[in-house]
């Protein structure tokens, strides 16, 4: 079929190139609709019970993930000037667009008790901007006996005082939430350069929206950075501009058509899609150089450059088909984990691989059939005195020391045991940051002085209308705030009961030791008043429903990690559960900080078993390939090693089990297995063109392989390798780890593989691969017949 496939591309050079450049217009007009994601990454399945409930608490009071916070410390936090400063901060950040509300110690609510009306009034507070300081200090002395505030707007131990900015619900995930960012931040600026203090920024749409931007100045640069390296590696490979420009341009046109993929998919960039651009980019070029070296290969034997094409297009196709499958398959696996974010980045990186090896395949023979022979300048790397030198080396080491080297891979397998035992499991919100960058260390500033900006919601359903304003209700609820309160991880809380404390101070004239919650005589008293409060309605309505039957309490809480949340989950709903029994009360944790520790959790697992799938389905390819089980058995032992050195690695150096770093190993195993395939695929043509000669099949396959192999080893090493250059933790980890992973790969492939076979082919590989294969991949010593190209002797 290869050889068919070959004529026709040759013959009919022109009208793949116009086909192939009008479909690559089109995807590039396609793929200016991409769009950035501004939301969560989706990450639990619809039915997931936990996703469930966070759904209908946000639907019944909203966003939980709403509010952006700003804040600064300092001892001239009542000084006039700083000040007026932050008031008219506050009042600039109130008019913009998309800004639902606006709460600091420049603009907040007191409550008023109006004895004609018989209402409790909430006004807003100050009603003006003071013109003095005295004015200022009694400002300050009727804030800070607002109780209601304390540590959720002021920190008096500190000095450290916030903004709690609220997005509206409708733009808070949309493409807007960037501009509304820009200009609080710009607004802020001006704030700086007026009081001279440093301002800190947090919340989830803050920390969601940096890293958004972060993402997409990582994917130019990346993309950038792939394209340099693997240029200036090809050309010190090939020596000739030829081999460097026309690669970098498929895979330039397949970065073109992944986007365009993303966009018939439905599919949003991501900080995992955001590296399918670089990734294509790595992983495409061994295509170009296994090809390139094949043709380079072929000339060299007999001068005809179509015949060597063509040659190169049969040998190489259905080889790099099959490696190409088996990295798409470290890919497609993501796909099975019910996890929107990574199906979407294990579809669209699977189909991008094979349309890579398709463009790859048909433009490289067409392009270089219009470009001059390959001359001896070069195809001398073939034959370079280091690359040959080093196959010598292989070549003596695996016909000579094969006790040595099963003593060190018996080391290794060791030593990776005891590694992979030392491996820990956690996340953090933030853990793929650096310790110093800003979003992490203005994170930890409100942690230290608020105790955090994570949401954890708990929902009270008290199945009952009016349920919840029932004094025994509230009792409970305050005694649960109180037992919660005392943890150091969780903010003051905000709830019902807390408004009921501060409308009860109100009406009594603001007096701080009023801040309770009244005995049930008084209750009855307030009720008369709050029955018709009047002000921030929204406030009211945003925890409790309008049958007051279901409430919330509102915990901000510090990026503990997964490890310290699960411990905390464990102690809380015993506490829970003793105070609201299941017979009269439902009650629920959910909120952002929850749903990160259920996501974390659900990624581990699923990714584990995308994992074992990932090798399950490789094995399967490998055994169709060669027909049979014990030989695609053996092909999966050179690159599982690797997964365990580089799972030793993590956990002698302290790297965790997360999302992020667990990706490493099915993408690294699918890549790592194309160098098995392909040094098998050329053992089994050797095996019987020397007539069955196990050593001269092994010497000969390391020459013939091992020029590739290493090349494409390289390129790889290199092009993942600048990964490390990401802000992300994860990203960098993944980036040191799979390029240790695939130079290990490559030694396993070119000394253990080939050792294995020294030593199991009397056993069980001979017989299996004298069989003919279910598909012939080709046969090294049959010619390919041309009779519709026009062949000719190039001129030297």
């Amino acid at each position: 079929m290869l050889r068919k496939f070959a004529s026709v591309i040759l013959r009919y050079r022109v009208a793949f190139i116009v086909s192939l450049l009008a479909l690559t217009l089109l995807a590039g007009y396609t793929a200016t609709f991409v769009q950035l994601t501004y939301d969560g990454a989706k990450i639990l399945p619809n039915d997931d019970p936990d996703y469930v409930n966070y759904l209908t608490f946000k639907k019944q009071f909203g966003e939980d993930a709403a509010v952006l916070v700003i804040g600064f410390k300092s001892d001239k936090t009542w000084q006039l000037n700083t000040y007026n400063a932050w008031y008219h901060l506050t009042a600039a950040i109130k008019k913009t667009d998309g800004i639902q509300d606006v709460l600091s110690i420049a603009r907040c609510y007191r409550p008023y008790r109006n004895d004609s009306l018989q209402i409790i009034q909430l006004t807003q507070f100050p009603q003006q901007q003071p013109t003095t300081q005295q004015a200022l200090n009694e400002i300050k002395d009727q804030f800070l006996d607002l109780r209601f505030y304390e540590g959720l707007l002021y920190n008096q131990d500190s000095n450290a005082t916030l903004m709690a900015i609220t997005f509206d619900q409708q733009k808070l995930n949309s493409k807007s939430r960037i501009d509304i960012v820009a200009q609080i931040v710009a607004h802020a600026r001006q704030f700086e350069v007026t009081s001279g203090e440093t301002i800190h920024y947090s919340g989830l749409p803050f920390i969601r929206t940096a890293v958004m931007k972060k993402i997409v100045e990582e994917m130019k640069l990346f993309s950038a950075l792939a394209i340099l390296i693997t240029a200036l590696i090809l050309l010190l490979f090939f020596r000739s501009g030829y081999a460097v420009f026309y690669p970098l341009i498929v895979v330039i046109i397949a970065v073109v058509w992944s986007f365009a993929t993303m966009v018939l998919f439905g599919y949003k960039i991501s900080i995992l899609t955001s590296l399918i651009s670089p990734l294509l980019i790595v992983i495409g070029i061994p295509n170009s150089i296994l090809f390139l070296n094949r043709y380079q290969q072929e000339y060299a034997k007999h001068g005809n450059k179509m015949k060597a094409l063509a040659r190169g297009i049969e040998k190489i196709g259905a080889t790099t088909f099959f490696a190409n499958v088996t990295t798409s398959i470290g890919f497609l696996v993501f796909a099975f984990t019910g996890s929107e974010v990574l199906t979407q980045f294990g579809v669209t990186a699977a189909v991008n691989v094979m349309l890579t090896w398709l463009l790859c395949l048909i433009l490289i023979p067409i392009v270089f059939s219009y470009l001059p022979a390959p001359n001896a300048r070069q195809t001398s790397h073939l034959e370079g005195r280091k690359i040959t030198a080093l196959l010598s080396w292989v070549e003596r080491v695996v016909h000579f020391h094969r006790p040595k080297i099963y003593l060190f891979v018996l080391l290794c397998v060791i030593v990776s045991l005891i590694g992979m035992n030392r491996v820990t499991s956690v996340g953090y919100v933030v853990d793929d940051l650096p310790k110093d960058d800003v979003i992490y260390t203005d994170l930890k500033f409100f942690e230290r002085n608020f105790k955090g900006v994570i949401p954890l919601e708990i929902s009270i359903d008290t199945r009952k209308a009016g349920g919840v304003l029932k004094p025994q209700t509230l009792q409970k609820i305050n005694a649960l705030q109180k037992k919660i309160a005392k943890r150091p991880e969780f903010s003051k809380p905000v709830s019902i009961v807390e408004l009921i404390k501060f409308s009860y101070q109100g009406l009594n004239d603001n007096n701080p030791s009023r801040y309770i919650l009244p005995p049930v005589d008084e209750l009855q008293r307030l009720s008369t008043y709050s029955g018709n409060v009047k002000g921030n309605k929204s406030l009211f309505k945003s925890l409790i429903d309008s049958s007051n039957a279901i409430t919330r309490v509102s915990f901000q809480m510090a990026d503990v990690g997964s490890l310290r949340m699960k411990e905390i989950m464990k102690e809380i709903r015993p506490q829970i559960d003793s105070l609201f029994p299941s017979t009269d009360y439902q009650v629920t944790i959910t909120g952002s900080s929850l749903l990160f520790l259920k996501n974390n959790d659900y990624l581990l697992i699923n990714l584990r078993e995308s994992v074992l799938m990932a090798i399950l389905m490789i094995a399967s390819v490998m055994c169709i390939l060669f027909m049979s089980l014990r030989m695609s058995l053996i092909a999966m032992i050179p690159s599982l090693i690797p997964l365990m050195i580089t799972a030793a690695i993590m956990g002698f150096t302290g790297i965790p089990l997360k999302p992020s770093t667990i990706l490493i190993f099915s993408i690294a195993f699918g890549i790592a297995s194309d160098g098995t395939m392909y040094f098998l695929t050329k053992y089994r043509q050797e095996l019987r063109s020397h007539g069955g000669s196990i050593s001269k099949t092994v010497a000969t396959t390391i020459q013939e392989t091992g020029v590739s192999m290493v090349y494409t080893a390289v390129i790889l090493f290199c092009g993942f390798f600048i990964f490390t250059a990401s802000s992300f933790g994860g990203t960098s980890a993944l980036g040191i780890l799979i390029s240790v992973t695939l130079l290990i790969a490559m030694l396993s492939n070119l000394i253990f593989l080939p050792t294995l076979l020294r030593t199991l082919e009397r056993i069980v590989i001979s017989r299996a691969f004298m069989k003919e294969p279910l598909i012939q991949i080709y046969d090294e010593e049959e010619d390919v017949e041309l009779d519709h190209l026009e062949i000719r002797k190039e001129e030297e």
